[in-house]
């Protein structure tokens, strides 16, 4: 078994659970976060019995600052080799009609903890030496914006533009730690299924996702998107002028939400 530990947010269902079973496939140990300990609990047990993994299990709400303060000093003297910042969800529907108190805890969960735990990661992998930090942000953070999901795409903006600007400090001053970000789009997850919505392009499975990741790892890439034709896609729309892309996306986006407005945990 490997003696590296791998952390992972939003660890009980899709990308983050994906990405459990692959690293402790390969050996890793295992730091596993989300706010569900019983779920937690059940991915370890299933992953030592698969691979005899070892599981720290850590259940945290990351709506609440002092929660990931408390992860914090946790892991202040555990070694980190691979950090994914994976925790977060979506609030769908008009601005007009969704919850305010839904938006803001989504606002703390995919940016302020987002940002709060990367820093923590960044700075104890720079002082160790080595180290790597995967932000999951969504192909969402790649486009102008998102109408019937704005707050959305604008919190994964967020992710995708943070983690750009530490990736370039990181190699202007020749760190250690290499910084990236996952930006894919529709993935067939629990995040779609209790949503209700329905997506223009066809997902890709959880594993595919995770396999995609980790080959931009390898190969040292800021902006990770998986799936030939989501790349092609956020490509394609630099092409097209806003004021002419927003009402299409918001077309699609409607069609997508089917007329329900939920709030959508991944």
């Amino acid at each position: 078994m490997s003696h590296k530990t791998v952390w992972i947010t939003g660890a009980s269902s899709g990308i983050g659970r994906e990405f459990a079973c692959r690293y402790a496939k390969l050996g890793f140990r295992l730091i596993l976060t989300a706010r569900r300990r019983e779920r937690l609990d059940q991915l370890a047990a299933e992953l030592l019995a698969k691979y005899n993994t070892f599981c720290r299990v850590l259940p945290a709400d990351l709506a609440r600052e002092s929660e990931c303060t408390r992860l914090c000093e946790e892991l202040a003297e555990e070694r980190i080799d691979i950090f994914i910042n994976n925790a977060g969800f979506g609030v769908c529907g008009s601005f007009l009609e969704t919850s305010t108190e839904a938006e803001l805890s989504m606002a703390k969960v995919n940016v302020l903890a987002m940002h709060q735990l990367c820093k923590f990661a960044v700075q104890k992998m720079q002082a160790q030496g080595f180290g790597t930090v995967l932000n999951v942000a969504s192909s969402a953070g790649l486009l102008p914006g998102g109408p019937y999901m704005a707050g959305y795409y604008a919190t994964k903006a967020y992710v995708v533009s943070l983690t750009r600007g530490i990736a370039e400090e990181l190699r202007e001053q020749h760190s250690p730690v290499y910084v990236c970000a996952l930006c894919p789009g529709p993935v067939d997850t629990e995040f779609n299924d209790r949503a209700g919505v329905v997506f223009a392009l066809k997902g890709i499975s959880p594993a595919l996702c995770v396999e995609e990741a980790m080959r931009g790892m390898l190969r040292g890439k800021t902006i990770i998107v998986p799936s030939a034709l989501m790349r092609a896609a956020t490509t394609a729309q630099h092409f097209v002028p806003t004021p002419l892309l927003m009402p299409i996306m918001a077309r699609q986006q409607k069609k997508k939400l089917g007329g329900s407005t939920p709030t959508q945990e991944h």
